[in-house]
């Protein structure tokens, strides 16, 4: 059903990972009275994700990430050519309000729709926020956080804790189509979107004294492993990723992760106990400081990188599949990290915002 032509016009802006754009969908299927258009980047993930659901709109920028040289100059340039596109974009279609979860547009929608006097929305998944949100968050009207430590890093700034939404089909009890019998424990091994080597390495070292227990493997590699056909075992299945991933962690006995936002609001929303292995280059060592409410809760055991063996991560498997009633705690510990009602308190602060 088409909105209104009287609802209100909001311009989603979030690019990049998964992290960023399935909460922003979650988010905007909440808001279905509204009318919504989607701000990109070229080849980023939401030209995939957003497909025909709502009007794209893509204006090339990129991140901050160059030294100082020409290579800055031209990021600048671009990043000024991207605040007036959006200016454009945001006056052309009328629109009342920005959300935005963040990734390279984040920036540029923000200062433009300040510029206009539009309000603006920021949704910060991490419990360290990152660098669009320290540094341009004092010109939203509000920033909604996935975690109650973020607040201490944006004190300048009204922030709401919401959780992080996440996409419908963790909400609702979900088969899958993987040829698992129902009888034998399951390990789900994920790197996050972009997927892990050095996880992937490590847990193929690991997984044949898993399969000795009876266990099974879902190895969801990424699709940059240059060993991803190094393994070959009948209890061991590896794929790049896997579209059904609510299926797969409500079946699933334990994880082996990354430690995300959008990974672990997954894994919460499953109730699945984790044993995590946050990403070490993430900005701000983001990923450890994400995953270690989750250890605080009991639902979560975590090691830093450089600092786990195989032998660890092989022992600390077995002696979870071997002890039942740990894993039993750890599930219900899960659980109550989970909001399942994330989107819904999103688009309702997005309401409160635009409609006030």
């Amino acid at each position: 059903m088409e909105p209104e032509a009287s609802s209100k016009r909001l311009l989603v802006a979030a690019s990049g990972t998964g992290g960023h754009v399935f909460p922003a969908l979650a988010t905007a299927e909440s808001l279905s009275d509204y009318h919504i258009e989607w701000l990109g980047v070229p080849h980023r993930m939401e030209t995939q994700l957003v497909g025909d659901r709502y009007p794209l709109h893509l204006i090339p920028v990129e991140g901050f990430q160059t030294r100082l040289g020409l290579g800055t100059v031209k990021v600048l340039v671009r990043f000024v050519n991207a605040v007036f596109a959006c200016r454009k974009i945001l006056k052309r279609g009328k629109f009342d309000g920005v959300f935005t979860t963040g990734g390279y547009i984040a920036a540029p929608a923000i200062l433009a729709a300040r510029s206009l006097e539009i309000p603006v929305v920021l949704h910060e998944s991490n419990a360290i926020p990152g660098k669009v949100t320290k540094w341009f968050s004092r010109w939203c009207d509000v920033v909604a956080i996935g975690f109650l430590d973020a607040a201490r890093s944006l004190p300048q700034v009204k922030t709401v804790c919401v959780g992080t939404p996440v996409r419908p089909d963790f909400l609702k009890d979900t088969s899958f189509d993987l040829p698992i019998p129902d009888d034998v424990p399951l390990i789900v091994v994920m790197g996050g979107s972009q997927g892990a080597v050095a996880v992937n390495q490590l847990v193929r070292e690991c997984a044949p004294s898993w399969f000795e227990v009876g266990a099974w493997v879902v190895h969801l590699t990424g699709t940059y492993d240059p060993d991803v056909d190094s393994l070959k075992h009948p209890q061991y299945i590896a794929m790049p990723f896997y579209d059904n991933v609510a299926g797969l962690l409500q079946r699933a006995n334990l994880a082996v992760s990354r430690a995300g936002s959008g990974t672990l609001t997954e894994l919460a929303m499953t109730h699945t106990p984790s044993i995590l292995i946050p990403f070490p280059y993430a900005a701000e060592d983001h990923q450890f400081y994400n995953g270690r409410g989750f250890v605080e809760a009991g639902a979560a055991l975590m090691f830093r990188q450089a600092e786990i063996s195989p032998e660890v991560l092989q022992t600390e498997v077995l002696e979870l599949l071997n002890s039942p009633e740990k894993l039993d705690r750890m599930t219900k510990a899960m659980a109550g990290l989970a909001v399942p009602d994330s989107a819904q308190r999103l688009a309702q602060l997005i309401r409160d915002v635009l409609e006030t």
